[in-house]
């Protein structure tokens, strides 16, 4: 019976980690995290944490038995709210000595729970970098069509993401839609057209893991941190790829 459970709390902790891994946390907090529930059930985790896998140990030390789990990493986007409410999760594991049913089940609720609505992020992203237009000293011709072009770039990422289409191929193409319904201020003589087609491509940059992928370096987790830096690299070069694609094709107009 001893067995059963502890093989039933690493396959918990293991679905746990690697749900925290997907949705953008660096690898240290998500290793202190399984950790701390691993201790809230006074047993040991061992993690070994990769980009796309984790494998991961349990033992109980009472008895010295061990329990095995290799994993997958889903392909989640990225989730601030996730990464937030599955922290404060495994100290509330600790703090109120949760159960594993009663764990289980405030796991389940927070993985249910209402998404933010994809037109609501499409305004805030549009908002965002007609923000950015300004901030570079874009006028209000330039504004209102970066804002017009960032809805319909970030419109068309999100509908190749629910196809499920490569991210490269989903960054590239965004970029180059973008930059290019944000060519139209060229039309216009007296618009910061530059700043425009400069702005326009902001919305896609891979903030989250350019940063991750440093913390991962400078903590220690050195794989982790360039294949994620490799990876935000790669979407960079593909956002530059779009990006040229909409200059070349413009670029007797911007002379």
């Amino acid at each position: 019976m001893k067995e059963e459970y502890v093989a039933s709390v690493s396959r918990f902790i293991a679905d746990y980690a690697a749900h925290l891994m997907s949705t953008g946390v660096h690898t240290s907090r998500v290793v202190r995290n399984s950790k701390r529930i691993g201790c809230a059930f006074n047993l040991e985790v061992y993690l070994s944490v990769q980009q796309k896998s984790i494998i991961l140990t349990i033992q109980d030390p009472e008895t010295g038995k061990r329990n095995n789990e290799v994993i997958e990493v889903p392909p989640h986007p990225i989730s601030f709210e996730h990464n937030a409410a599955l922290s404060a999760l495994s100290w509330e594991a600790v703090d109120e000595k949760l159960s594993l049913e009663v764990l289980q089940k405030r796991y389940n609720k927070i993985l249910s729970a209402p998404k933010i609505h994809p037109l609501f992020v499409l305004i805030l992203a549009s908002l965002a970098n007609l923000s950015f237009c300004r901030l570079f000293g874009g006028d209000l011709i330039s504004m209102g069509i970066v804002f017009s072009a960032t809805m319909v770039g970030m419109f068309l990422k999100q509908q190749m993401q629910k196809r499920h289409i490569n991210h490269f191929i989903v960054f590239m193409i965004s970029a180059f839609v973008a930059s290019l319904c944000a060519s139209t201020s060229l039309i216009f003589k007296d618009a910061t057209s530059d700043i425009a087609l400069a702005t326009s491509v902001l919305f896609l940059v891979p903030g989250v893991p350019l940063i991750n992928g440093v913390i991962d370096i400078v903590e220690g987790y050195v794989l982790n941190g360039f294949a994620r830096i490799t990876e935000a690299a790669l979407l960079v070069v593909s956002i530059a790829a779009g990006l040229s694609v909409t200059l070349l094709m413009v670029k007797d107009s911007l002379l």
